[in-house]
């Protein structure tokens, strides 16, 4: 009889593991504005109470009457997306504990419960940032057995269990944004390799069906998702990676103020290097440079556009880079679906040209990645919903409506 038992127990245990899943997610858009960057004060502490009110967040580049009436959360959900990845500066949570980390906490969750009442999930990410060095992501790159990655993975746990009390069902925990442990080969320590399995380890230990978030090293490249082991899979885990590929074409910018980078189109073969020069050269010479400052913009410039032409960066390349994360996945029996491109996008052209795509080679290019990610059933979520640097679902300025080509591009209604 109680073998049986055991049995029974023992089945059932194979169906729950079975039916889990990590929560549903689509097409997602990433919001970096309101709770990153917490506020500091002029000793380099932070402010406290710490994170922007959306008023604060909504008013941080834009005057506040430019963004329509109505409920902004509401609003990205009519456009098409179902979830939100939601940045985090995690500084404030790492320099307190306490009372103080608890108000922290609370305010999170509220934010957290905010977006939900839209009817949209939520991608909780930290996302640790520079401003107090003490606690951005190099408090992590002194090895596994760091005090700092201990005091981390500590402050993760917290957050986890505030995550819990919102509801498993709607929300999944991304506890590391693009760490930069390098290099990602074999010659490489097993530090990161160890700091995820461990924090997921953490992780479980407050919830079975907390839907995490795991990423590689390098940056959250591909290369680094390929670089792990998940020997600590389980059904309710997503693996994500970044696809600003290549990024000399998604990011497009000068090095310096008197410094023009733009112009390269996508795919590589729809222009060619003399065209990319000479619109270059127009635009140098519209924004008033000198000759000399325009002959020293170019001899750095035309190296890079060679490079860029002769990979002749295409769909090719592109399609190449997404089987990597695929073979990589079907190599570990996890299907493409638990596959997680956190982020995507192209800076568009400024206005005097200084920087970023044309706005048809970021469509282009926007189109594809989504296509490549929805061809494997791999969940996305585009950077992002509102900055002034270019990479935008609404407008970068003037009326905060939604860019209606760039929602094409994506797929959305």
């Amino acid at each position: 009889m109680r073998r049986m038992a055991c049995v029974a127990a023992w089945v059932l245990g194979m169906a729950v593991a079975a039916s889990a899943a990590p929560i549903p997610l689509q097409r997602g858009v990433g919001v970096h504005e309101w709770l990153n960057w917490s506020p500091v004060e002029d000793d380099g502490s932070y402010s406290w109470p710490p994170y922007r009110s959306e008023k604060e967040w909504r008013s941080g580049h834009r005057p506040l009457t430019d963004w329509p009436g109505g409920d902004e959360f509401a609003r990205i959900r009519s456009m098409g997306f179902d979830f939100v990845r939601l940045s985090v500066d995690p500084g404030p949570l790492l320099a307190s504990d306490g009372t103080k980390r608890q108000q922290a906490l609370d305010i999170l969750a509220a934010a957290v419960e905010r977006v939900t009442s839209a009817g949209l999930k939520v991608v909780f990410d930290l996302h640790g940032v520079t401003q107090v060095p003490a606690y951005g992501m190099e408090m992590i790159y002194d090895g596994a057995d760091s005090e700092g990655v201990a005091r981390y993975r500590e402050m993760v746990v917290a957050v986890a269990t505030m995550l819990v009390k919102v509801g498993t069902d709607k929300v999944a925990i991304e506890p590391y944004n693009e760490p930069a442990y390098y290099p990602c080969d074999s010659s490489g320590s097993d530090d990161w390799q160890r700091i995820m399995a461990g924090t997921v380890r953490d992780i479980r230990a407050v919830s079975s069906e907390l839907t995490i978030v795991a990423t590689g090293a390098c940056g959250g490249s591909i290369a680094g998702l390929v670089n792990l082991t998940p020997g600590f899979d389980d059904p309710n885990l997503y693996y994500s990676f970044h696809m600003y590929e290549p990024h000399s074409f998604t990011h497009q910018r000068p090095d310096g103020t008197d410094t023009f980078a733009s112009g390269l189109p996508w795919p590589a073969d729809s222009s060619t290097p003399q065209v990319v020069t000479e619109t270059l050269k127009a635009q140098m010479d519209a924004a008033g440079l000198s000759p000399v400052e325009q002959m020293m913009n170019m001899v750095a410039a035309r190296e890079a556009i060679a490079r860029y032409f002769e990979r002749n960066w295409g769909p090719s390349q592109l399609e190449a880079s997404f089987r990597q994360a695929v073979d990589w996945a079907e190599a570990h029996g996890i299907p493409s679906r638990r596959l997680f491109m956190g982020e995507f996008g192209v800076i568009l052209m400024s206005a005097d040209g200084r920087m970023g795509a044309f706005d048809a080679d970021r469509l282009r290019y926007l189109t594809a990645v989504r296509q490549q990610a929805e061809r494997f059933a791999i969940p996305w979520s585009v950077w992002e919903f509102s900055n002034p640097y270019g990479m935008t679902v609404i407008q970068p300025d003037g009326p905060a409506v939604p860019d209606s080509e760039m929602l094409q591009a994506l797929g959305l209604p």
